[in-house]
């Protein structure tokens, strides 16, 4: 018994090539004429379809073998998905496809489509991570092409079925609006979006699912063809019998088709039906691909340890290529010695390819690997601006930096995104409740009746469905402010941010972005993510709507995370984020804390001193840069803080003083970039540092970040260094938050105490 079936698997196939009989003279026929009675699939098609799953075949195999030499690092392979090159035959290079992992086949299919590529090269630089693989620059081996509209994914599990909806949404929204779509994606084109049987059953699989649903509920195009691949097991895990067709046969507004990979020119015919269904009804359809999954998992599943050596060799009977390569001979389409050359030299081209890969560059930095995720320098984007005639319409005839009167958080966050759609025709702003409402804090007040439903919408309660949207808006061509209506609620869809949305330009080649500077990725999710958050609400809602955890949005890598405490700084920042989105393709995500949307006054009541003008409308806030309050030479105190943070040093500044105690107060504003330098240069200035954090005290928020870079810094030795956060509980309701979360006294009395301290 062999352990390792790539032999048993090959030598089924070419004992098949050798020994086969011949031509059926009964079945044969013109090359142009389809190849058995119940498909339109020519001769000539069905040749080329076996050209692309052999060389998909044969990359898998030869994926294996240059991972046993430490060459490839990358096994999980297609064997037995070949039917999928029938699908990418079939759309259009311009249909955007979200590819499952096992699509090897249709990625040879789709290139064969193209100008210029070079499939079979890009796909050895791709498994032998070479810094020049066109689609990762060798930091993932991916299925992509940015030429050929594929954008690249990762082993992902179902989690870009929401993007994909995302896509095939924004493609009517933007023929409505005059928006063109990106790269020449024409208005008819459709989304392609395969997975496995397993991935089914994720949450975000059925997040896609529900959304495409709704869309049609709403009376909303959607385009796409999801496509499930069922080999009817995941890695070890069996997948019940019929269990795909019972869940998504009776699936509302999802129309139904399927087909077996055992008869390929049925599945031209099945896909040919979904994708005419998809293209002329602008409604969903779900296409049941039943395959088989041949040699493992990847190459290192052994499949004897979970599958009997019976139904092992059961599966490799079904492997699809005999019985497809059994009807191109008995048809005549291809001879046997036309088969086995083209086998041959396919193999024989795909090493060769290898041999050259492996000479080629790999990464060799930590700048190279994370060119992608480095954000912009200054000067490095610009922020667009309506005229003024556009100003004047869509602001009422009146200017907001004309009107005298300061104003408070809530009110000013529309004003500037009202300036923003002015300025950018592609932006939409949509999440739960944003359009006629105005949002539960009034944070969106007026633009649905400025701008239209087209442009600012409400969506279905579901968190992954926004930024699953949002993504596939933003590649589509739209740059979408998406709104998450709590902080908490963002924890139910965070990896559409960490796994999805952030994670895409580190999968994507770096280019030099013209005119502005700096890199970009080939492929990007351009957003601003705009959270309501932070506690301090004054017990309202406990837990789920004081939420103090932003931990694990500082764990992501290359966003960019602001938190404005005041008007003015949310007007800047804002415009700053929309920049960045816009230029780089970078995921903002704005912070606004609930506690200071109508907060208008600083120390005494009716002093209305939280509440500030309207910045002019070229004004942006420098990336990265902090703000400090009242520095003086002779100060023994930073006070170091953000959002609520804020709002309570500098009431309890105003108290030291009264103490003779003098403390400057340092607003991060930005959490990433953060300003760390600004930081230790007034660290240095006034020897003595507090953190006042209201996050959670186990790394809840950025303070232990800060202490460790802190600590960290030579120059800094001998500096005093304390902080204050939050507990480690969630927030309880009522007054008793104020048990668990820092309070004014709890600042004034650390300050007191640090200041009391020498400093060495």
């Amino acid at each position: 018994m062999s352990i390792r079936r790539e032999g048993p698997v090959t030598e089924r196939l070419l004992n098949l090539l050798h020994s086969h009989p011949g031509p059926d003279r009964a079945q044969s026929g013109p090359l142009d004429a389809p190849i058995v009675p119940h498909s339109a699939m020519t001769r000539r098609q069905a040749v080329a379809i076996f050209e692309s799953a052999i060389q998909s075949r044969l990359q898998d195999l030869l994926s294996r073998e240059l991972k046993d030499k430490g060459i490839s690092y990358y096994t999980i392979g297609s064997s037995g998905h070949e039917a999928n090159a029938i699908l990418a035959a079939q759309l259009r290079p311009t249909d955007t496809a979200f590819l499952h992992y096992r699509s090897g086949a249709f990625m040879a299919a789709r290139l064969r489509q193209g100008r210029g590529e070079t499939p079979f090269f890009d796909a050895m630089l791709s498994f032998c991570a070479s810094a020049e693989d066109p689609i990762s620059g060798g930091r993932h081996k991916v299925l992509g092409s940015p030429t050929l509209h594929v954008p690249p994914q990762t082993s992902t599990i179902a989690s870009h079925l929401p993007k994909a909806v995302g896509f095939a949404r924004a493609l009517q929204r933007m023929e409505r609006l005059g928006i063109q779509p990106g790269d020449g994606v024409p208005f008819d084109s459709i989304v392609y979006c395969s997975f496995g049987d397993a991935s089914l059953n994720h949450a975000t699989a059925q997040a896609g699912l529900n959304a495409a649903s709704a869309s049609m509920l709403h009376a909303q195009p959607c385009p796409i063809l999801f496509v499930c691949e069922d080999n009817g097991i995941g890695i070890s895990v069996r997948t019940p019998e019929g269990y795909v067709r019972q869940m998504m046969e009776q699936r509302t507004a999802i129309r139904y088709f399927r087909a077996d990979s055992q008869d390929f020119p049925g599945v031209w015919q099945a896909a040919r039906a979904a994708i005419d269904y998809v293209r002329t009804r602008r409604r969903p359809a779900f296409f049941h691909l039943e395959t088989v999954r041949l040699m493992g998992h990847a190459g290192s599943d052994v499949e004897v340890n979970h599958l009997s050596l019976d139904k092992i060799e059961a599966n490799e009977a079904r492997d699809p290529l005999l019985g497809f390569a059994d009807l191109l001979l008995r048809t005549a389409a291809i001879t046997q010695e036309q088969l086995l050359a083209l086998y041959r030299d396919t193999d024989a081209r795909l090493r060769r390819a290898a041999i050259e890969a492996d000479t080629r560059p790999k990464l060799t930095s930590a700048a190279a690997i994370t060119a992608p995720l480095q954000l912009p320098q200054p000067g490095q984007y610009e922020l667009r601006v309506a005229d003024r005639g556009r100003r004047l319409e869509v602001f009422g005839g009146k200017l907001p930096e004309d009107d005298a009167r300061p104003r408070h958080l809530a009110f000013r966050i529309p004003q500037a995104l009202t300036d923003i759609l002015a300025a950018y025709p592609q932006a939409l702003v949509f999440g739960e409740d944003v359009a006629k409402k105005g949002g539960v804090y009034h944070a969106t007040a007026g633009l649905h009746e400025r701008f239209g439903s087209g442009r600012v919408f409400n969506t279905i309660l579901d968190e992954t469905t926004i930024l699953g949207l949002a993504q596939g808006m933003a590649q589509a061509g739209c740059l979408p402010f998406p709104e998450i209506q709590y902080l908490a609620y963002l924890h139910n869809a965070i990896d559409q941010i960490r796994g999805e949305a952030a994670s895409l330009q580190f999968f994507s080649t770096a280019e030099s972005r013209r005119g502005l500077g700096g890199q970009v990725a080939s492929y990007s999710n351009p957003m601003v993510v705009r959270i309501a958050g932070l506690a301090y609400q004054k017990g309202f809602g406990g837990h789920f709507h004081n939420d103090n955890s932003v931990g694990a949005l500082l764990d992501i890598p290359g966003i960019v995370l602001g938190v404005p405490a005041r008007a003015d700084d949310a007007v800047s920042m804002l415009r700053t984020m929309t920049a960045v989105a816009h230029d780089h393709g970078k995921v903002c995500v704005f912070l606004e804390p609930i506690a200071l949307y109508m907060q208008k006054d600083l120390h005494d009541a009716g002093d209305g001193l939280w509440q500030f003008g309207y910045p002019s409308p070229e004004e942006t806030m420098p990336l990265g840069e902090g703000r400090v309050y009242e520095p003086a030479s002779d100060d023994q105190l930073t006070i170091v803080t953000y959002g609520n943070g804020l709002w309570m040093s500098l009431r309890v500044q105003k108290r030291l003083r009264k103490r003779g105690v003098k403390a400057r107060v340092f607003d991060l504003r930005w959490l990433m970039p953060m300003p760390i330098e600004e930081v230790k240069r007034h660290v240095r200035d006034t020897g003595r540092c507090l953190i006042v954090d209201e996050c959670r005290h186990n790394a809840g928020g950025p303070s232990p970040m800060l202490l460790t870079e802190l600590c960290q810094d030579p120059e800094l030795r001998g500096c005093v260094l304390r902080r204050v956060a939050a507990a480690d509980s969630y927030v309880p309701l009522a007054a008793a938050a104020n048990l668990v979360l820092v309070q004014e006294p709890d600042i004034e009395r650390a300050a007191l105490a640090i200041c009391a301290e020498e400093v060495r």
